[in-house]
């Protein structure tokens, strides 16, 4: 069964940051680094351990505009890939959008 866009909007919301990711990448890795850096917990979703994770891509990409992972949100916010995360973290963005 295929998943919804209301299931994948409840994930996105489920915690204060989602990761959608995929276990082999090396930029969901760089991200889920920043927030550990940070002691902020997040959820990782591993699309690639998920039967349903192609239609939960789908439904992102149409969320995102893009294909791709990481796929980060802060508090619902879609925030970007690893490198925005990276580079937010650098800036002190992503520390005042988690406060």
């Amino acid at each position: 069964m295929a998943v919804s866009r209301e299931t994948v909007d409840k994930l996105i919301v489920s915690d204060k940051v989602v990761i959608f990711s995929k276990t082999t990448c090396p930029f969901c890795k760089m991200a889920k680094e920043v927030f550990d850096k940070l002691k902020e917990a997040y959820t990782a979703i591993e699309l690639d351990k998920r039967e349903d994770g192609d239609d939960i891509f789908d439904i992102l990409e149409e969320i995102t505009g893009a294909r791709t992972v990481p796929r980060v949100f802060v508090k619902g916010e879609f925030i970007g890939g690893g490198t925005d995360v990276k580079k937010m973290y650098e800036t002190g963005k992503l520390a005042e959008k988690l406060a």
